[in-house]
């Protein structure tokens, strides 16, 4: 039964990410506008983020235990280590949201009555788009998830330490499991409303919590390729082969696929139908952050479609790490453009309505992520990386006693 050694090496790596990470938020907020708009924005894009990846690998866990999937087993407790990030990411965003009741950020423009006063489209938006539903939808939607992710973890260990034969145990995950998925399914697209589409308050899209759940979909396979394969290097998962390996790629592939043919029929639906009030959305992003929009469009879906189109490549780590690492980064850059404009926007307009004229006109809009919003990232990345392998030390890394564990180790794909 192997047991995973979290190294003093390691812990170093990810503190000193940490580190980075802080020093990177406060440069920020010493050096922001008056209303700290970059600081609330970095953490919402970060925060909303991870939380997600969390999110999608309980959410793909929960499919697998329902599905009758077995090809995974051997590297579960990944997927449950990242789902139980789902603690830490929610605390980011329910300091936004107590920041949104309190009023010690200015990210939506919903949540400025001076703003909305006579904009009878927000209005209309009100029974939703109001602070007290924010942060109610936040912690309670966000906490089941996390208690989800509780019970299956603890039923996994449950399972492992007692034995399960008779599949009672694996019953009991399977109807939690059962529970996961209309539960995320509906409350996620309620909450990235809420977090991330609200930011443009005008606009709105039935597409949204789909594109968003790609995005993050694809970054957590690529975060799992990269963690299975340094686990690795080091000794760990012997049993997970190259097999394994190409099935995440196929993953990482499809749903790159799938990330690009939603940005496409988001897109594609402004221009057909000519609905304006989607049009200002991808108008503000085409025209002032032109770099940016066609990065997102080639390194999230060019690059991972021609470099994984065939079988061989899927194989290949080397490979499988450049395109984890490209799409990573491709889909913080997603998120990027996801909040920043929209933030940009709003504190805008609250400078110039409330006289502070000259400091909007040296707003600066940051069209590329600088190396402070880099700085953040890394130190994000430090704490995920550092409570996931924290987490791994709680548990044997293979999980000897579940019943679709041979299913795993003879695993072969045709």
């Amino acid at each position: 039964m192997q047991t995973f050694s979290f190294a003093g090496s390691e812990r170093k790596f990810f503190g000193a990410c940490m580190v980075i990470g802080v020093i990177s938020l406060l440069a920020i907020y010493l050096t922001d506008d008056p209303l700290h708009s970059r600081f609330w924005g970095n953490i919402l894009q970060n925060g909303s983020f991870f939380l997600g990846i969390a999110f999608i690998s309980l959410f793909l866990y929960a499919a697998k235990i329902i599905a009758y999937s077995g090809w995974h087993v051997q590297f579960k407790r990944i997927l449950e280590s990242y789902s139980l990030f789902l603690g830490v990411g929610l605390i980011f965003m329910i300091v936004l949201g107590l920041g949104t009741y309190f009023g010690f950020h200015s990210l939506y423009e919903w949540n400025q009555p001076h703003l909305v006063e006579d904009d009878p489209i927000i209005q209309g938006k009100s029974p939703f788009l109001n602070p007290g539903w924010y942060l109610f939808a936040t912690i309670v939607f966000g906490g089941s998830w996390f208690f989800v992710a509780r019970q299956l973890r603890a039923l996994s260990l449950k399972e492992d330490s007692e034995g399960d034969i008779s599949f009672k145990i694996h019953k009991k995950m399977k109807i939690w499991a059962a529970i996961m998925l209309p539960l995320g399914g509906f409350t996620s697209a309620a909450a990235i409303w809420l977090w991330l589409m609200s930011l443009d308050a005008h606009w709105y899209s039935t597409l949204y919590g789909w594109y968003t759940g790609a995005s993050w979909l694809v970054a957590a396979v690529g975060f799992l390729i990269l963690t299975i394969i340094y686990l690795k290097s080091r000794g760990y998962y012997p049993k997970v082969t190259e097999e394994h390996l190409h099935d995440l790629g196929k993953y990482l592939f499809a749903f790159s696929v799938f990330w690009a043919y939603l940005w496409f029929s988001q897109y594609m639906l402004i221009w057909y139908a000519n609905i304006g009030e989607a049009t200002i959305y991808f108008h503000h992003r085409h025209e002032n952050y032109p770099t940016l929009f066609y990065i997102n469009l080639v390194v999230n879906f060019v690059l991972p479609f021609l470099i994984l189109l065939t079988n061989d490549s899927k194989r290949r780590k080397g490979t499988l790490i450049f395109v984890s690492i490209a799409v990573i980064i491709g889909h913080w850059i997603d998120f990027f453009l996801m909040v920043k404009p929209g933030v940009h926007y709003t504190t805008n307009k609250i400078l110039m309505t409330t006289g502070m004229e000259e400091a909007a006109a040296e707003l600066t809009r940051f069209t590329m992520p600088g190396l402070l919003d880099v700085g953040v990232f890394i130190g994000f990345i430090g704490l995920f990386g550092y409570f996931v392998f924290n987490s791994l030390t709680k548990a044997a890394l293979v999980p000897s006693k579940d019943p679709y564990l041979e299913e795993s180790l003879h695993h072969h794909v045709a």
